[in-house]
């Protein structure tokens, strides 16, 4: 059996998508027969009950390093596979220098990098002139010694994996020299299909949520950050809510998060809140708060019209839009800037960030057309299946085994 070492900047599922991500692909690489293990923080591995998850360092400074690496290199594996996404690592820079880190204590086996997020996250430190830190980002990045985002962690990968169109784009106009590492590998839905009778499932999301057995109801899907544009979707539900008496609006997901944590997330809950009652919305609003997959899978399979208003838009880096697609809903998501490429012929309808008006319209567009909201929820159904975890650990699988081709041979040569 094939095994690997994941490197998670915080392995917590139920609180961080990364990880949550980081959790079906172990799931679905293990089924394949390729074994992983977990190093992450003394915490995360404590609140974790899946098997082989270790905790290696008390955060992510540049004193944590050494234990790392030590870790790195007493645990059996055929390859070393890092999950980066800034916020799980507490925004710490020091894992850039892992893979140089790596090889300078002999490391041989491959290296290989998924970046969740890319290109905007510069290091400018106010003790180094602004001049002269853009002239050594820059010599180093056209010469492909590191890049002015993530240090080493790039361009001693032997592979690197992104999750979306926009960060591969930065990637390959950065580090040129580096194209034939890169592979855009799409994440897969963040819950699935669980539930079959959706007759079912609408009656028990009616009858849970105190609704009436011909409401309609609108889905929200995901974690209720500050940036998911709820604000202006409630705005924009009450004005559907007029039109379309018979629509309810589920808020489904949890508020805490790393992004958002514990005193921070109670406060948003409360700014929601208020802002329902604002709007006279309370008997049509239902949260929900965290609950497991099986809930949510209930919950989304008994709804009608999934929406994602997004302040920066969405893009295939969204798992919440594929569990929606999923799950058979036509979708009312808002349009990233630059618009994602990989959305171009999806069955999504996009609206404008922050703009209530022309959320509304199109919500109740759909609300009154049955026939359109089966279509287009059939469509995106067929839509997700090209992004399914199925699909994504098969790419991992043929990442890994050419790296391990490549560096065997390097080895015998």
């Amino acid at each position: 059996m094939t095994r690997i070492t994941l490197v998670a900047g915080t392995y917590q599922p139920h609180h961080c998508g990364v990880a949550h991500y980081t959790s079906h692909l172990r799931c679905k690489l293990h089924q394949r027969g390729i074994d992983s293990t977990v190093l992450t923080t003394y915490q995360a591995a404590r609140n974790t009950l899946e098997k082989n998850i270790l905790g290696t360092v008390d955060r992510w400074e540049l004193r944590d390093l050494v234990s790392l690496v030590r870790s790195l290199h007493q645990t059996p594996a055929d390859l070393i596979h890092i999950q980066h996404a800034a916020g799980t690592y507490g925004f710490d820079r020091a894992i850039f220098l892992l893979p140089a880190l790596l090889k300078a204590t002999g490391w041989r086996k491959p290296i290989v990098t998924t970046i969740h997020e890319y290109g905007w996250w510069e290091w400018q430190p106010k003790w180094i002139p602004a001049s002269l830190l853009e002239q050594i980002k820059t010599w180093g990045q056209s010469h492909s010694w590191w890049d002015r985002e993530d240090g080493f962690l790039l361009t001693h990968s032997d592979a690197i994996i992104t999750t979306n169109y926009s960060a591969t784009q930065i990637i390959h106009s950065r580090l040129p020299k580096l194209d034939s590492k890169v592979n855009e590998v799409p994440i897969g839905a963040n819950v699935n299909v669980l539930i079959q009778d959706r007759t079912q499932a609408r009656t028990i999301l009616r009858r849970q949520c105190g609704w009436s057995a011909d409401s309609v109801v609108i889905v929200f899907f995901g974690f209720l950050h500050p940036v998911k544009g709820l604000e202006t979707l409630l705005s924009a539900f009450k004005q559907v809510s007029v039109m379309q008496p018979q629509a309810r609006l589920l808020l489904l997901g949890g508020v805490e998060s790393l992004a958002l944590p514990a005193a921070q997330a109670t406060d948003h809950w409360q700014c929601l809140q208020t802002t329902i009652v604002t709007l006279n919305l309370q008997s049509v609003v239902h949260m929900t708060g965290y609950v497991d997959d099986a809930t949510v899978s209930q919950y989304l399979s008994g709804a009608d019209v999934g929406v994602l208003p997004f302040n920066h838009g969405v893009t295939l880096k969204s798992g919440s839009l594929l569990a929606l697609m999923s799950h058979a809903l036509p979708v009312v998501a808002t349009r990233s800037i630059p618009p994602d490429p990989a959305l171009t012929h999806s069955p999504v309808q996009f609206t404008t960030p922050r703009h209530v008006n022309e959320l509304a319209l199109a919500l109740n567009h759909l609300l009154k057309d049955d026939d359109w909201r089966k279509q287009l929820g059939v469509a995106g159904q067929a839509y997700s299946q090209s992004f399914s975890w199925e699909a994504v650990a098969e790419k991992h699988v043929e990442i890994y085994q050419h790296v391990m081709r490549r560096e065997k041979y390097q080895l015998i040569s």
